[in-house]
């Protein structure tokens, strides 16, 4: 299991939780399950209050703030996508010309790749026109202040422009390992007794299926496997929340949510 440490466990499960909050004593009382130490699980809290990622309720509640709440939304929009019949059509947005700081260039990079865009060339960023065009409203307005936006229809097969996009192998064959795993040995790891173990494997399930390119049934290869992992991934969370719900029942849990979980490495990203 990964060792993790105390604000990538609290964020990670708050960031899994609808709505994205919890008392602090289960989370204290989850962080355990990882080996960590009851004072570094408070002290990692009082962290991020202060530092803007969580905020303290009345009750000994904590609830996600700034960047996380952002990032929680992302995630909401990207497991629930609404998405539209394609009409072979493509969006494109083109940076025009002029110098532009550093932080706005990584701004674009990172409200593209939350919109889904790639990036054909540098300050050309592009993908099928099949998904809501008011999704992530913050992402597109920071895409729509810094470039030009068209609608194309490339002459190229779009399948072509398409793997000169994205690694469709990669991402296809890491969702077929996840399938696997959710499959064949998911339901040893949502038992009381095995939930970190669970919330390691939820986590990368989850984290894979946010990054879902989201295809038009058209453009997508052969066995393609986003609906597999989707079923694949809802089917495991079922028992794991089970587990999660007779974990909290001990800890005197009666009437919170019980948390997905959302992707991360050893510690948390910023």
């Amino acid at each position: 299991m990964a060792d993790l440490s105390a604000r990538s466990v609290i964020a990670s499960t708050l960031l899994g939780t609808v709505p994205p909050r919890l008392p602090g004593r289960l989370l204290v009382a989850f962080a355990g399950e990882f080996g960590i130490q009851s004072g570094t699980t408070r002290t990692a809290l009082s962290r991020m209050v202060d530092r803007g990622e969580l905020r303290h309720l009345e009750g000994g509640r904590y609830e996600l703030d700034g960047e996380l709440l952002a990032r929680h939304l992302r995630q909401e929009a990207g497991l629930h996508p609404v998405v539209h019949p394609w009409d072979g059509k493509w969006e494109l947005h083109v940076v025009p010309p002029g110098a532009r700081s550093s932080t706005d260039r990584a701004a674009l990079r990172r409200a593209a790749g939350h919109l889904g865009l790639w990036e054909r060339r540098d300050g050309v960023w592009m993908r099928p026109a099949n998904l809501a065009p008011d999704r992530l409203p913050n992402a597109r307005a920071i895409v729509a202040a810094q470039t030009e936006s068209y609608v194309a229809s490339p002459t190229e097969n779009p399948a072509s422009v398409l793997a000169s996009l994205y690694d469709l192998a990669g991402w296809s064959g890491r969702a077929a390992d996840l399938i696997a795993e959710l499959e064949e040995t998911g339901t040893e790891r949502t038992t009381p007794d095995r939930l970190a173990d669970g919330f390691v494997l939820a986590a990368s399930a989850l984290r894979h299926l946010v990054t879902d390119p989201l295809l038009p049934p058209e453009l997508e290869p052969e066995g393609w496997p986003a609906r597999h992992l989707r079923t694949a991934y809802d089917s495991y969370l079922g028992d794991y929340q089970a587990g999660l719900r007779a974990f909290f029942r001990r800890h005197t849990m009666s009437d919170a949510s019980v948390p997905r979980v959302e992707g991360h490495g050893p510690t948390m990203t910023p």
